[in-house]
């Protein structure tokens, strides 16, 4: 007689009895790091990915992976995902960077809390690999980030960066690691962080915002202390030390650039 195929891990986790939640990731030129991410999250009962114009064959490799894909030109960070929030086919929603890989206890975590909600929000802990090195302290860990929502109860802010969960409801915290690996070089990693800097400085310009020397001055050199020392940084070697020198860094150039918006606008 034949025997029954013994059912995957990804068939006995959608069969239990818990809320359908959809996963939206958000991409542009991401095939190198999209398949990851996908295979890590195919427990859901939907992976949806909105890309905005990819000429790698980011859509192609998404669509073989089972993902659905829609294309929207881009919007800024936080109406882009919440424009896949809102194309979601479920009410809960996870949401993904291209870059990033649910690990195993994070995903039994999720599976937990779907099953049983006791809030409609929860954060992970996110476990940032810099340098070669996963970091375990700083500024790279545990770096909490709600991703885990129900939609009717909390939406993405419309900060074109540095964008975050606006909720309703208390965030509870789940246990395991949503991992990031860029896999960037630090040259792209500098190039990043400085069209972030400016991005957040229109942004803070725009909303009427003004820096002084004293946060251009003071918000680095206590950023550092708070990283460095008192959140362990230095236990991460050169890597933990390099990514808070960054951190202060991007601190400094925000408010820099945000002083030079005033003055040109002073002079006008």
């Amino acid at each position: 007689m034949p025997t029954e195929s013994p059912e995957t891990p990804d068939k006995v986790a959608r069969s239990l009895p818990r809320q359908p939640f959809s996963v939206v990731i958000i991409t542009k030129n991401a095939a190198s790091q999209l398949a990851a991410c996908l295979e890590s999250a195919s427990f859901a009962d939907e992976m949806l990915v909105v890309d905005s114009g990819s000429s790698d064959g980011t859509a192609e490799l998404a669509a073989k992976r089972g993902a659905r894909v829609m294309q929207k030109e881009w919007l800024g960070f936080g109406r882009q995902k919440q424009f896949a929030v809102e194309a979601a086919r479920h009410d809960w929603v996870l949401c993904l960077d291209a870059d990033e890989r649910v690990s195993e206890p994070l995903r039994a975590s999720i599976l937990a809390a779907l099953a049983a909600p006791a809030t409609q929000a929860y954060a992970m802990p996110r476990c940032n690999r810099f340098m070669g090195r996963w970091l375990r302290h700083g500024e790279g860990y545990p770096d909490w980030s709600l991703r885990l929502f129900d939609r009717r109860h909390a939406r993405w802010s419309d900060d074109p960066v540095h964008e975050k969960v606006l909720t309703d409801a208390p965030a509870a915290r789940i246990e395991g690691d949503l991992l990031h690996d860029s896999a960037e070089t630090l040259a792209g990693y500098l190039d990043k962080q400085n069209r972030y800097t400016s991005m957040h400085a229109e942004a803070l310009f725009k909303a009427g915002k003004h820096a002084g020397m004293a946060q251009l001055l003071l918000s680095p050199a206590l950023r550092f202390v708070k990283f460095y020392f008192l959140r362990l940084g230095f236990l991460d070697g050169t890597p933990g030390l390099v990514h808070i020198a960054i951190g202060c860094c991007n601190s400094f150039h925000k408010y820099a650039k945000l002083m030079a918006l005033q003055q040109n606008r002073d002079r006008m």
